[in-house]
């Protein structure tokens, strides 16, 4: 069974708000088994950069054993304060995607 990967690309717009984030999201993580791979390090913006998406961005991708864990994981009540906490506080995208085998 392939591993999945959630992917997020954030851009915070209220980094008081946002400060729960992080302990919030970390908790959840650990609880699904999820193992953090890039944490919002230094990002070097190649491609696509314009007004909307650019070097200010966030990346993160987390590593779950398998779809159903991440998909676990983002539906659970144990993300959702975080979920909340984000996206009142930031922009962004985030997706699921299986890995290869």
């Amino acid at each position: 069974m392939p591993k999945a990967y959630v992917v997020a690309e954030i851009q915070v717009t209220n980094p008081t708000g946002y400060a729960d984030y992080r302990t919030l999201s970390t908790a959840a993580v650990a609880q699904y088994g999820g193992r953090f791979l890039v944490r919002g390090g230094q990002r070097d913006q190649r491609e696509g950069e314009d007004s909307t998406h650019n070097s200010g961005w966030r990346t993160v991708i987390v590593e779950y054993e398998s779809m159903e864990k991440a998909q676990a994981w983002y539906d659970s009540v144990e993300y959702a304060k975080a979920k909340e906490v984000r996206l009142a506080n930031s922009v962004g995208r985030l997706f699921i995607v299986e890995g290869a085998e």
